[in-house]
């Protein structure tokens, strides 16, 4: 059984931003020209389309036949497909070596749903492997703000006093 240290030592940097704006102004930022970058939640490709000059590709995925449909039609030079950001085995599925992830949760970002997020991007990163996932969650970022890594304190060398 892995520890978490193992899990994702290397792997994954996970950016949780909240809203609109904090999600974009990642992208310079986080996005380089080697990337290849999956938008989970992309709805009609607003977001994709400020990821593609910053990138080598991106795939815009929604779980909304009609809101793929819409992407297609106002962005014919990118890429979208249907995908449910939950199957993680379809996102493998498009053969994509995907080195940044977009994940936008706004449909499931309650407090109550943290635990699905927080799975959501385990899956991601152990099945996937991306560089970066940047997720937009109200509730993860609260969460994540409030969180502090243990550290051990450094072992100190214990010296016998002098007792001369």
């Amino acid at each position: 059984m892995a520890t978490q240290n193992q899990l994702f030592e290397g792997y994954t940097d996970f950016i949780a931003t909240r809203g609109v704006k904090e999600y974009r102004e990642t992208i310079p930022v986080w996005i380089n020209a080697d990337d290849v970058v999956l938008e989970i939640g992309c709805e009609w490709g607003t977001t994709t389309t400020l990821i593609a000059p910053h990138c080598q590709k991106v795939i815009g995925t929604d779980i909304s036949p009609k809101c793929i449909e819409r992407a297609k039609e106002k962005h014919p030079e990118l890429h979208f497909e249907v995908l449910d950001g939950f199957d993680v085995r379809a996102a493998l599925d498009l053969g994509e070596p995907f080195s940044k992830i977009y994940i936008d949760m706004s449909g499931i970002s309650g407090y109550n749903s943290l635990l699905d997020t927080i799975a959501l991007l385990t899956s991601y990163a152990t099945v996937l492997r991306p560089e970066a996932i940047i997720v937009k969650s109200s509730a993860l970022k609260r969460f994540a703000g409030h969180c502090n890594p243990w550290r051990s304190p450094p072992k100190e060398s214990h010296t016998v006093p002098n007792r001369s």
